[in-house]
């Protein structure tokens, strides 16, 4: 069941934030509050509660000499932000933080509900600089062999379970490497890339972290895959002991079961 349905104005942006902020929406539908976008008319003629704004586009100047409106919570990217901003956030943008923070506000007010439906074709960078945490103290997942749409998708749901250093891999000299040096809760490995040694390289991330979440994605566990090679590969990621084998296309509900455990 959907809850709440708060509008959101965005201004500015650029298409890859404008991919990340529709897969941050969409599995906003799995939460509490659901975040829609403003079409630029609203039942009550009010403008929407969340006005977000790219500080560093022409249309921000005149976001920014506009007088506020008094229930209007204002979140400005970049520098440069005027002093009745609500939220001033940097590059690159911590979705779940910000959602945190909104959900803190509207959870409580029940907003009528809307929908959400933009276009995601590409990754948004979610580079974080770990600074001087101890490695044990970091959690951190691995995906390994996915396309660009998958791996946004995979790092924004990530990020909303309160893993946000992800590492995508896309030759298996790559993903060796990072399984060599970094501590990992989570592993995802797309077998359906035939160009990476997915098998071997579940082999040593479960000998090397035999207490992470290790996911295995494929078509073959989908109902196109059929019922033999769907059995087939079962069976050789429990031999593996691999937690789960997710189905692809990757469905949300799916995907949430598990990332939700983390």
């Amino acid at each position: 069941m959907l809850g709440a349905g708060v509008l959101v104005q965005v201004i500015g942006f650029t298409d890859v934030e404008r991919h990340a902020l529709n897969t941050v929406f969409r599995l906003s539908r799995e939460r509490e509050v659901v975040y829609a976008p403003w079409n630029g008319t609203g039942p009550t003629g009010e403008p929407p509660p969340v006005l977000l704004v790219d500080g560093d586009c022409a249309e921000a100047v005149l976001s920014s000499a506009r007088a506020p409106h008094e229930s209007q919570r204002l979140i400005w990217v970049g520098s440069d932000a005027p002093d009745h901003a609500w939220r001033v956030l940097e590059r690159p943008i911590n979705w779940a933080d910000l959602l945190h923070d909104l959900d803190a506000v509207f959870a409580a007010t029940q907003s009528d509900s809307g929908l959400l439906d933009l276009d995601v074709t590409q990754p948004a960078p979610l580079d974080i600089d770990v600074g001087n945490f101890p490695q044990s103290a970091v959690r951190r997942a691995l995906v390994v062999g996915v396309g660009e749409e998958e791996g946004l998708y995979l790092r924004t749901r990530l990020s909303l379970a309160a893993v946000p250093f992800v590492d995508e891999a896309r030759t298996t000299e790559r993903a060796a490497e990072c399984i060599s040096q970094f501590d990992y809760l989570c592993g995802v490995f797309n077998l359906d890339d035939h160009h990476i040694d997915a098998w071997g390289l579940m082999q040593l991330f479960r000998e090397r972290y035999p207490q992470a979440m290790t996911l295995a994605i494929t078509e073959l566990a989908s109902p196109r895959g059929g019922w033999w090679r769907r059995r087939r590969v079962q069976q050789h990621t429990r031999r593996l002991g691999v937690s789960a084998v997710l189905p692809r296309p990757l469905q949300p509900p799916v995907v949430s079961q598990w990332l939700d455990m983390l």
